[in-house]
């Protein structure tokens, strides 16, 4: 909607600003909550370096994959990194800064679940922000709906190819974020069974991600065939593994799972 705007003659990019924030914010909520959870948030700050090239790295490559059809024509490696349209594959993202954990994990002989809580929420607060930057830069766009909340991209760089007011996927997305959040927050607070809260907000993410994305007016190198997309078989992949997760914290380890303490 607004991909940038100018002060004073300066060309201000919404995505640079937005995407700053989002650091920090992620930064802020892994420390801030270390304490509810029981972790060194040192654990994740030591390596911000491989964490930072990993994500970058992998979502990146898979969004290239994904929109194969228009980016396979790339002939210069340097456009593969640094391209006019900053656009990333959320899920891989999250894949690539898993996969930096898991191996700290394996060195430190630890377990995924000490974090998952602290990472989930974390992660949870940054949607919220996240996802009113793709409001602004069109990263995430809806498709023509007559439910009357449609919006009108109007910006004359807008990326969105719609002419017509469309459904406001990111503001929903936005929304539903913010109040998982608050939800898996108040839980936290209650529940002292680690683990619990990181993979259900994984769960409640994937679904919701597996609803919404059927409103998107994004199209992928899957979606251009069936009637559904990348972002959906993701999803489903993630609410597996949370639900197997959650069925291991109940069933294998007969609800005898560790408890919240205070140790780092």
């Amino acid at each position: 909607m607004f991909p940038f705007f100018q002060i004073f003659g300066i060309e201000i990019y919404t995505f640079g600003i937005t995407l700053t924030i989002c650091f920090f914010a992620f930064l802020y909520g892994i420390k801030y909550l270390s304490q509810r959870f029981g972790y060194n948030p040192g654990f994740f700050f030591n390596n911000i370096i491989w964490y930072f090239l990993s994500v970058f790295i992998f979502s990146r490559l898979f969004f290239v994959i994904s929109r194969w059809d228009d980016l396979k024509f790339i002939k210069d490696p340097f456009e593969f990194f640094i391209m006019s349209n900053y656009n990333f594959s959320l899920f891989w993202a999250m894949f690539g800064f898993l996969l930096v954990t898991l191996i700290n994990i394996k060195i430190e002989r630890s377990t995924l679940r000490k974090y998952i809580d602290g990472l989930t929420l974390s992660f949870i607060f940054v949607l919220c922000i996240g996802f009113v930057w793709a409001l602004l830069w069109g990263q995430v766009y809806g498709r023509e709906t007559t439910f009357g909340i449609e919006i009108l991209y109007s910006h004359p760089f807008t990326p969105v190819p719609y002419q017509v007011p469309i459904f406001p996927l990111p503001i929903v997305y936005a929304i539903m974020s913010f109040l998982l959040f608050s939800v898996l927050y108040i839980l936290s607070a209650l529940v002292h069974i680690r683990g619990l809260i990181g993979y259900l907000g994984l769960l409640v993410f994937s679904a919701m991600v597996l609803i919404f994305e059927s409103f998107s007016g994004r199209f992928d190198i899957l979606s251009a065939y069936v009637f559904f997309n990348l972002n959906q078989v993701y999803a489903l992949l993630l609410a597996g593994w949370s639900i197997y997760e959650l069925w291991k914290i109940y069933i294998i380890d007969n609800v005898q799972s560790e408890v919240i303490n205070s140790e780092k």
